[in-house]
């Protein structure tokens, strides 16, 4: 492919060269944390400590170029379930057995159900604030979220089948209720001067797995209907949202300790749901490795979104090869506009707390390569 294109300067997210939102946490966060959790020091000593952490992050994050940065969700433990708990309604629980990665058990806790779900207020908003503070007016500060059908996906979990059920006997009550509570979050972030925020989403990842897809279909579920319902529920929620708030997504196959989740399967079989979601400026997609397949399903994006290709991963520190990268991007664009990609790595550095295996030098490096790749691209 050419080396260079002429492309329109992009002013929103998301950006040419770009990131999922995580980050290693540093030793000293580290630390902290460990220390709290043994009575060692205090909450407000341990706001400090992540203060400081990322204001330092979020220089290192304009440093490497990046025009959007995130607090690399310094202050939680997982991607999603720290987000969960803070509604009303919604407590840690501890289980028996943690999600299962290639290799690997994650933590055993969940998210489940004490009361109806409702949004009166919510911690990420105050995180938010420091954020944007931190990241000054002359660059995007980006809220992370998981989806809504994420919440829904863990709800449904078999560990919390009995209290969702118990509480919500009325499935579509269930969804009313979700769809408010996160739609009084997005609201408060709004109005906290949030323009653009970011919904994580692995149940897609999960509905085109073929593991998953064969265990569902021996338990009676038509995952075509459950797939329709986690766009309907995620479609509800960013609905009518105020014109300048910038709402994107990322769809992600597991990223725990550098391991992923399933056995793999492409997008096609849920690409026309998936894609088929109003109010999305840009998908952020996972196609770093051949457990994604190919890019025919781009082919369903409409003609006002970006698709963000994760073509490198944040699982290793070895750079890709350049001429791969550029490779898989002429093939793409076989399906969608050159000038409607955007580049990053396939999921955040660290979607818990234990982060990948690699070090923060090497990650740095990844996000510096993405960089002058897509410059390369993009004139």
């Amino acid at each position: 492919m050419s080396t260079q294109t002429k492309a329109n300067k992009r002013t929103v997210t998301p950006f040419r060269y770009d990131i999922v939102g995580s980050f290693l946490r540093p030793s000293a966060l580290k630390e902290a944390r460990s220390k709290y959790q043994n009575g060692e020091i205090t909450a407000a000593q341990l706001t400090e400590v992540e203060n400081a952490e990322i204001v330092k992050l979020v220089q290192k994050q304009k440093e490497v170029g990046l025009q959007a940065v995130t607090d690399g969700e310094f202050r939680r433990s997982w991607w999603h379930l720290d987000f969960f708990w803070g509604f009303d309604g919604v407590e840690r629980t501890i289980i028996d057995q943690g999600y299962q990665f290639n290799g690997a058990q994650s933590r055993p806790e969940t998210a489940s159900l004490t009361g109806k779900i409702k949004f009166s207020s919510h911690p990420f908003v105050a995180h938010y604030t420091f954020l944007k503070a931190a990241a000054g007016d002359d660059i995007v500060a980006r809220q992370t979220i998981p989806a809504a059908a994420q919440f829904l996906f863990e709800l449904d979990r078999t560990e919390n089948q009995e209290s969702t059920r118990t509480i919500y006997p009325n499935r579509e009550e269930l969804l009313a209720d979700i769809t408010q509570a996160y739609r009084g979050a997005i609201l408060a972030l709004y109005e906290a001067g949030c323009r653009s925020i970011q919904i994580d989403d692995c149940t897609w990842g999960a509905l085109c797995d073929e593991q998953f897809s064969a265990f569902m279909a021996q338990i009676g579920v038509n995952l075509a209907d459950y797939a329709n319902e986690f766009a309907k529920l995620n479609a509800a929620v960013i609905a009518d949202l105020p014109e300048d708030l910038v709402v994107t997504t990322h769809v992600c196959r597991g990223n725990y300790v550098s391991t992923y989740a399933g056995v793999g399967g492409g997008y096609e079989p849920i690409a026309q749901t998936l894609l088929g979601i109003d109010n999305y400026a840009g998908f952020y997609l996972e196609y770093d490795t051949d457990r994604a397949g190919d890019f025919k399903p781009l082919r369903f994006l409409k003609d006002d979104q970006q698709v963000v290709l994760g073509l490198f991963s944040s699982k290793f520190g070895e750079l890709e090869s350049k001429e791969d990268i550029l490779k898989r991007i002429e093939e793409a664009s076989q399906y969608v506009d050159l000038n409607r990609i955007c580049l990053s790595p396939q999921c955040g550095f660290a979607s818990t707390e234990e982060g990948n295996h690699l070090t923060e030098e090497q990650q740095w490096r990844k996000l510096a390569w993405i960089k002058e790749i897509a410059e390369e691209i993009w004139n």
